[in-house]
């Protein structure tokens, strides 16, 4: 029996993918969500959390890739503090080169680490508590070890976290209808991801979890207490 890369000590995003990955899977940006569309994402989120009186002055991407979706929630929301890591050296270039934000006042801090390694590091560099994570077509590249580890911490370190991930479902419809094949994804049931996130984060609305470390139904910020799953 072949060994199941999910159960490996490292996923395939950990090394940081080459320029290839980037210029097979962003080839058709335009199709791409997330990069088409990322300043409607990122002006949703800000609509969601304006009607709720909630504001959001310090963000974290937990793997900001190319940089469009990090680039467009950055100027939308103009939070005070702003974090992102990524792993990959051509990404990382690439938006180290950017003007990522047009107030002078922001501190942005860039490092290139993968994930688990940021994790691990947290508990010896205390970086503070963050109002908004974004983690956005990562953990299909991140092992099952590595999505145990990363769950906790990331738990501790945002308030809310604005997360998507393609399921074994999704990826396939993208291979068949969209001829687009992530031979680097690995594949899991929606159901899976829910159970890895269970115990760390409550669904609490399109894309958006709110952590168990910091709320729960008594303390939440928001207004609905329907959806909570």
């Amino acid at each position: 029996m072949m060994n199941d890369p999910r159960s490996n000590e490292k996923g395939p995003g950990a090394s940081g993918f080459l320029r290839q990955y980037w210029q097979d899977n962003y080839a058709e940006p335009e199709l791409m969500d997330g990069v088409y569309n990322a300043r409607a994402r990122a002006q949703a989120l800000k609509a969601f959390f304006d009607a709720e009186y909630i504001e959001m002055n310090s963000l974290i991407d937990f793997g900001f890739g190319l940089g469009h979706l990090f680039a467009q929630m950055i100027d939308v929301f103009r939070p005070h503090t702003v974090v992102g890591i990524e792993p990959s050296t051509y990404a990382f270039a690439q938006v180290s080169q950017q003007r990522l934000s047009t107030i002078e006042s922001t501190d942005i801090t860039l490092l290139q680490t993968d994930l688990r390694s940021w994790s691990l590091a947290q508990p010896r560099a205390d970086h503070g508590l963050f109002d908004l994570g974004i983690c956005t077509s990562v953990f299909q590249y991140l092992s099952d070890v590595e999505i145990k580890a990363v769950l906790p911490v990331m738990a501790q370190r945002v308030r809310f976290l604005y997360f998507a991930v393609p399921t074994d479902e999704e990826l396939r419809y993208q291979a068949r209808e969209l001829n687009f094949d992530d031979t680097y994804a690995l594949s899991r049931s929606a159901a899976t991801y829910r159970t890895f996130l269970a115990e760390h984060f409550t669904i609490v609305s399109y894309r958006l979890l709110e952590s168990k470390v910091h709320f729960d139904a008594n303390t939440t910020l928001l207004s609905d207490l329907f959806y909570r799953f």
